[in-house]
């Protein structure tokens, strides 16, 4: 990959740049006072910085939004709410909402897929749905191909046998539960592929918010199962698709 460093050096001797603006986009951010966007991180890291929406103003969503489309990048932000989403649709042509996992992405012209590898993202229940969907933006985000298994916990463990021979078709798995999270245990039992667990936090009382989820997949005692933290289907996707680059 190429590095931010020749990649600005480039720009400049092609007279896309000039000295000055050369030497103000080799510190590797802008800065809006606000926020310093990392203009480095796609050449580092492989991706794009990605905004993480709660707390932020509209204002400030779309200032960092509107910068990451004009430096030509794939664009995610996650938990956006609809107020935001909004208006960022109105000013920026191609951004796409989806209500149900808060997600915002936006494709440049030269999009396309890394690899015909697939990311299946299971669900133990439709409660379960709003993670699963910002995992599986995140999966598209990142040019992954991806499927969808939703309601097919462990209550019912007949619906996830009826599955499983197109679950084992995927390379890697993102396996999303809440009340007693369960169900990544049994898929990793199951498989020969990764599996990584995400703990929701729908459930009673004693479920915690989350907690009693995540305690009981980081005791798993399926091999091969890792886990992130309760409701992140961002990190979720983005370890998955990592994992497709090897």
């Amino acid at each position: 990959m190429q590095s931010y460093t020749t990649h600005i050096l480039a720009q400049l001797k092609n007279g896309h740049l000039s000295i000055e603006e050369a030497e103000e986009q080799l510190k590797g951010f802008t800065d809006y006072g606000f926020a310093k966007v990392d203009d480095e991180r796609e050449f580092r890291q492989g991706f794009p910085e990605v905004i993480f929406g709660a707390g932020k103003t509209t204002e400030q969503i779309l200032h960092i939004f509107k910068h990451l489309v004009y430096k030509g990048n794939t664009v995610l932000a996650t938990r956006v709410d609809p107020k935001s989403a909004g208006e960022v649709c109105r000013q920026v042509d191609g951004a796409v909402y989806d209500s149900s996992g808060r997600t915002l992405l936006y494709k440049p012209e030269d999009y396309e897929l890394k690899t015909e590898k697939k990311i299946g993202v299971i669900c133990a229940g439709t409660s379960d749905i709003p993670v699963a969907r910002e995992a599986e933006v995140t999966i598209e985000a990142m040019g992954h191909h991806y499927a969808s298994f939703y309601d097919i916990g462990v209550a019912g463990i007949h619906r996830l046998f009826a599955q499983i021979d197109e679950i084992k078709k995927c390379d890697v798995l993102i396996v999303v539960a809440g009340m007693e999270g369960a169900l990544p245990s049994v898929v990793g039992g199951l498989v020969s592929t990764p599996v990584i667990a995400v703990p929701t936090s729908i459930g009673y009382g004693a479920h915690l918010n989350g907690i009693t989820s995540l305690l009981s997949m980081l005791n798993t005692c399926a091999s091969g199962v890792t886990v992130v933290n309760i409701d992140n289907g961002f990190g979720a996707g983005y370890s998955a698709s990592l994992m497709l680059r090897v």
